[in-house]
């Protein structure tokens, strides 16, 4: 095998009986680059991540494409898909109980479920992107999967046949669950296009924001202040498209009817598809690598199958990798070694016994093995985020039912209760505005950070401010309870109290508009950065699936507590009873509030483990001059 030439450690400085952390320090330093080793994917390896146009070709003149110009245009898609998706969270609800007389709670739980799985299952659209398609054409076949669904959910709005009979239903009859119920097959058409809008919006979310990200080139100079702008950019296209949906959507349900409300988002779909080709020209794209779960499989058998192998062997030849600058991943510029999650240093645990032309599945690179620690050491940090989702989950929907309580009444004006989620949105929009004019000065005579604060301190400050919000509504909630039970509402939980105003729910609203400011556009960022070059989508997954996550666990949450702290046969309510004013709901916040607390602690020990990569290879370059300074 025609390789460099590197001593094993056999006839190195390894003789004798070295301490062993430095043997660990020192393992990096052992490489060995082959010209003959098979790649695992056939196609030898190229420039790292250079970008290329939508025909694969390497493009020449950088100026002529990217940039902020191209990034637009991404935005507009951006905001289309979360318009439809705010737009059918919050009217999704009211429409499942108003129209196909389902009960809130069964409501709630599928509209939790279909925002679970629109989220979670982006892995999925992470994995193509990265793996065969790239983030383009992912994007461009996933928003016409979510305009098909958008479409369907329309039809059933708008065609009487596909809802129950709506005779005779008149709000006291909704309240007694006395209404025609949906047939099963009108609910399972229903459901079915809401998948189906699921699955769409499962493709798009994972590469949007990485696919902005892209149309700026990592050599210039200001890349780490472009790529700042541009996620505070991207979650301000998220918020407006979800300010139009609690609004304007809203608007057009009240006074076109719910057929009209639901093909405005389809229509609105529509556009952004057209717009996002419009600009296909202009795009920079990354070539995808191959399967990230092949390469992952692969360092994971191989580090098995040679699990009992000492690094100090007298077969230890090196640990492997591809000679050159440029990796054997499609996509990708090579990885250096770190010492975390040393037993899968054995997959490139390069032995005498492999011979001449080893199979992947037994010898990996070091760069596909840092691949594998990186996600593995990533995973923490989206995870904390987790019940941030959570809490997202629970006033997107139990907010609401608050909010059907109260005076909405602003002056002459007033406003519905599918509205009020507009607040948070509101507040994301000011802060985002003024995020470089007035938090960054703050932030960096405090961090001494010239961004004002780093990725990890915003996602802690957003999670820090959710545990402030969700308090808060605790305490709101009590108030709220104990004034409709002084004033004789407890029964009729759907009539608005006229001298309780909602906009005590803007506090609420407010603070958890600040905390996904912070944490998730900080989240967004950090998980762009610190992936490997190859699998960047799926490290925005990360993001989009703790969102799911996030889902699913408020509906686990919910289960549990109405079965534990209700029962039918003695009458007695659940905290989260559908009458507002005999469930406990503050009880339930107070409960949000601990666990919430208890995340925070989880994620600032997290956070305080992990280090940077580019923090990494700094301390990687300097200990290897120094290695080599003493030998």
């Amino acid at each position: 095998m025609d390789s460099t030439e590197i001593k094993s450690p056999a006839e190195s400085s390894f003789e004798g009986t070295p301490d062993t952390s430095m043997n660990r320090k020192k393992l990096a330093i052992y490489f060995i680059e082959s010209e003959d080793r098979r790649m695992a994917f056939g196609r030898g390896y190229t420039a790292g991540s250079t970008p290329v146009d939508i025909h694969g070709k390497s493009i020449v003149d950088l100026s002529k494409t990217g940039g902020w110009i191209a990034a637009f245009f991404i935005f507009g898609n951006e905001m289309a898909e979360r318009m439809a998706y705010f737009g059918l969270s919050v009217n999704m609800v009211a429409f499942m109980f108003y129209v196909m007389h389902r009960p809130f709670t069964s409501s709630s739980n599928a509209v939790n479920n279909f925002l679970g799985i629109s989220q979670a299952s982006s892995v999925l659209g992470g994995f193509l992107a990265d793996a065969y398609l790239g983030r383009y054409w992912t994007i461009a076949i996933f928003t016409t999967i979510y305009l098909a669904g958008l479409t369907g959910i329309t039809l059933c709005a708008t065609i009487g046949k596909f809802v129950p009979n709506q005779a005779e239903c008149d709000q006291l009859s909704l309240l007694l669950g006395k209404c025609e119920p949906a047939k099963a097959w009108q609910m399972t058409y229903l459901y079915t296009f809401l998948y189906i809008t699921a699955f769409g919006a499962a493709g798009i979310r994972p590469c949007v924001s990485s696919f902005g990200a892209d149309q700026f080139d990592e050599r210039s100079k200001n890349y780490k202040e472009h790529l700042d702008r541009f996620f505070n950019f991207f979650y301000l296209s998220v918020t407006i498209g979800a300010i139009v949906a609690f609004t304007g959507v809203v608007y057009v349900q009240m006074q076109y009817g719910w057929g009209s409300a639901f093909g405005s988002l389809a229509i609105a779909m529509g556009i952004s598809n057209m717009v996002f080709f419009i600009g296909t020209p202009l795009y920079r794209h990354r070539l995808p690598g191959g399967s990230p779960l092949t390469r992952v499989a692969q360092v994971l058998v191989a580090a098995f199958r040679k699990r009992n192998a000492p690094f100090s062997s007298s077969d230890f030849i090196g640990l492997y990798e591809v000679p050159g600058r440029h990796s054997a991943i499609k996509g990708s510029g090579k990885i250096p070694h770190t010492p975390h999650f040393r037993f899968l240093d054995k997959a490139a645990l390069e032995l005498k016994e492999d011979g001449g032309n080893p199979s992947p599945w037994r010898l990996c690179t070091v760069t596909q093995v840092e691949e594998v620690k990186i996600l593995l050491k990533l995973i923490p940090i989206p995870a904390c985020t987790i019940m941030l989702n959570v809490v997202l989950t629970e006033f997107l929907t139990l907010s609401v039912q608050q909010a059907y309580t109260l005076n909405t009444h602003l002056g002459r004006l007033k406003l519905p209760v599918t509205c009020m989620p507009v607040f948070p949105g509101l507040s994301i929009f000011l802060i985002l505005s003024l995020y470089y004019s007035l938090f960054v000065p703050i932030f960096r005579r405090i961090t001494g950070h010239p961004h004002g604060a780093s990725q990890l301190q915003r996602v802690g400050i957003g999670l820090a401010v959710s545990i402030l919000s969700v308090a808060w509504a605790a305490i709101f909630e009590r108030y709220r309870r104990n004034y409709a039970i002084r004033h004789e509402y407890e029964a009729t939980f759907l009539t608005p109290m006229p001298n309780l105003s909602a906009y005590w729910l803007l506090i609420q609203y407010c603070l958890i508009g600040v905390a996904e400011v912070f944490c998730i556009v900080g989240l967004l960022e950090f998980l762009y950065e610190e992936a490997p070059d190859a699998m960047k989508s799926i490290g925005s997954a990360y993001a989009a699936l703790a969102g799911g996550l996030g889902c699913f666990v408020a509906t686990i949450i919910n289960n549990i507590i109405k079965s534990a702290t209700g029962n039918i046969d003695k009458g007695q309510p659940s905290w989260l009873s559908q009458n507002i004013n005999t469930g406990r709901f503050d009880y339930f916040y107070w409960l949000l509030t601990a666990l919430s607390t208890l995340n925070f602690f989880i994620f600032v020990y997290s956070a305080r483990r992990y280090k940077y990569r580019a923090q990494e290879d700094r301390e990687m370059e300097k200990h290897e001059m120094s290695y080599v300074g003493t030998s």
